[in-house]
């Protein structure tokens, strides 16, 4: 698509990937006037069941990716481990494809993206590239105490492992099948945030406020946003330096960019997500537009608005852990949470993923909740968190 290319409602727009993230690109592209199709090989995938059409195959069937070329005006993406060469096979049949699977392909191998965190001068975590025995043998002892992590399919804390010794790490690198890796250097962390920005084929570029994040045992468990969540420096820096990320990569579509704070208030980015983010959703009610709009505007070439966050907000992740273990979601309500009393609380607005079956760990849903000032959406937050048997925070 070139970059004078408008695609306006009515065309349709295609997404690899059926996950929850997937569903909430089709609501707002249909919102928005478009048709959808999503291909994904799970025929009760979330985003599947909600689209217009869904093209029940592997993501690199090659005639299923004819069937998406031959529906689409343009094609994106909902998680970064869908193949690139897919994304670059769609490009060649004439479709509109953002993120480019240049962009992609970079998010998909920890190396390379932190060799270009460095090219694009946004400070990371010291590392080494960990491949052959050759190269563990040469780590530098400033490295250790770290944090092995695969190079490539890693995500929520997955394919890590805490090493503090050599001899953790040789056994670190046995247990992870001595595939490609990268070695992070443990930093004294305060906290974490990231950043959502959205950049247009001719380089305009908008983002969301920045988002201070807590994790548990490696998910993204609450979100919260206002004024003041961070100092204006660190705001500032993040900001800064994920456009400059963005920009680095020439990058089309919705961006997200973590970072860590260090207790002596530095800044160092972890990794980028190159689709909208778990951290942002708490935009579909707090802001005037969401990332899933932006994705849509991006992907057919429409203009970027800057997003104005109108309410504070709090996003608390809902995991399968809240349900009785192996109970279906359409069970009986006494086998669900208790949502009847968290929507009883002010400024609420639930959103489900419509997945059949919860399990330990596998994201449900979130609960966003907005008020008029971040101490009131606090107290919410951690009313429907105890409503939950979610920790406090």
């Amino acid at each position: 698509m070139s970059a004078a290319a408008v695609i306006l409602p009515g065309a349709t727009l295609g997404v690899l990937g059926g996950g929850q993230l997937g569903r909430m690109f089709v609501h707002a592209a249909q919102q928005m006037g478009y048709f959808t199709v999503v291909l994904d090989p799970d025929p009760q995938s979330p985003a599947g069941r909600v689209s217009h059409h869904h093209v029940q195959a592997d993501y690199e069937d090659p005639h299923a990716l004819q069937q998406l070329a031959a529906l689409c005006a343009a094609v994106t993406t909902e998680f970064e481990n869908v193949p690139a060469a897919s994304l670059s096979a769609l490009a060649l049949q004439s479709t509109g494809v953002s993120p480019a699977a240049a962009s992609v392909s970079v998010a998909q191998d920890r190396a390379r993206e932190k060799a270009h965190f460095v090219a694009c001068g946004v400070p990371c975590a010291p590392y080494a590239v960990l491949e052959t025995a050759e190269q563990l043998s040469a780590i530098q002892a400033h490295l250790l105490p770290g944090i092995l992590k695969t190079a490539r399919l890693g995500y929520d804390g997955k394919g890590q492992i805490r090493v503090k010794t050599r001899e953790d790490l040789s056994a670190a690198w046995t247990q992870l099948g001595q595939v490609p890796c990268v070695l992070e250097k443990m930093l004294p962390l305060a906290l974490e945030c990231s950043v959502i920005v959205a950049r247009s084929r001719s380089g305009q570029v908008v983002n969301f406020p920045v988002q201070r994040n807590l994790h548990r045992d490696g998910i993204l468990a609450v979100t919260e946003v206002y004024e003041g969540n961070l100092s204006a420096q660190t705001a500032q820096q993040a900001v800064s330096g994920a456009r400059a990320i963005a920009a680095g990569l020439d990058y089309v579509g919705v961006l997200c960019v973590e970072f860590f704070v260090l207790q002596d208030g530095s800044l160092v980015v972890n990794e980028i997500a190159p689709r909208p983010h778990n951290s942002g959703h708490y935009t579909l009610d707090g802001c005037d537009v969401s990332q899933f709009e932006l994705q849509v505007r991006t992907l057919c070439g429409l203009p970027l608005t800057p997003p104005r966050l109108h309410s504070p907000s709090f996003m608390l992740n809902l995991l399968g852990d809240l349900w009785p273990i192996h109970a279906p979601t359409a069970g009986p309500l006494n086998a669900a949470p208790p949502w009847e009393k968290v929507l009883a609380l002010p400024g609420t607005h639930l959103h489900l993923y419509g997945k059949q079956e919860a399990k330990p760990g596998r994201k449900m849903g979130h609960l966003n909740i907005t008020a008029k000032t971040p101490e009131e959406a606090r107290q919410v937050a951690l009313q429907a968190a105890a409503c939950l048997g979610i920790p406090a925070f």
